[in-house]
């Protein structure tokens, strides 16, 4: 299986949040060791500084695959996509809002979002999740 290349974190070039690409994060087959990945985030300047870090493990134009991990109390802020997304949780406990109802997602969980549906993302504990996005082909969107 090829292993993706190495990333170059942007909190060394004065930003924060995803990591910027020292390599392509697309193949034909792409393997992860997903402790080992958040093990890295934890050890980056960004986890202390500002209570949560992620990196992009593969971008196509039609789909991502993100892995954030986030401190106890660490949160998201209200936002949506324009896409369909799923947040697995991979470790720890997050709670995700939504305008009518909030859902509690502890390790080993897994929740589907539709496209535009506004939400935010709190973790109960110190947490690792894995974001999928996936956009819809151009006939999907009319």
């Amino acid at each position: 299986m090829t292993q993706p290349q190495r990333k170059v974190s942007q909190e060394k070039e004065g930003r924060t949040g995803h990591e910027s690409l020292a390599g392509h994060l697309t193949a034909p087959l792409m393997g992860f060791d997903l402790a080992k990945e958040i093990a890295q985030l934890h050890e980056e300047e960004a986890w202390p500084r500002t209570g949560r870090n992620s990196k992009t493990l593969v971008k196509q134009p039609d789909f991502r695959i993100v892995l954030i991990a986030l401190q106890k109390g660490g949160h998201l802020e209200e936002h949506s996509a324009d896409a369909r997304i799923s947040i697995y949780t991979l470790s720890g406990h997050v709670k995700l809002q939504l305008p009518e109802q909030t859902v509690d997602l502890p390790h080993g969980h897994l929740l589907v979002l539709d496209r535009a549906l506004e939400h935010d993302l709190e973790a109960l504990e110190e947490s690792a999740i894995l974001l999928t996005i996936s956009w819809p082909h151009a006939a999907e969107i009319e």
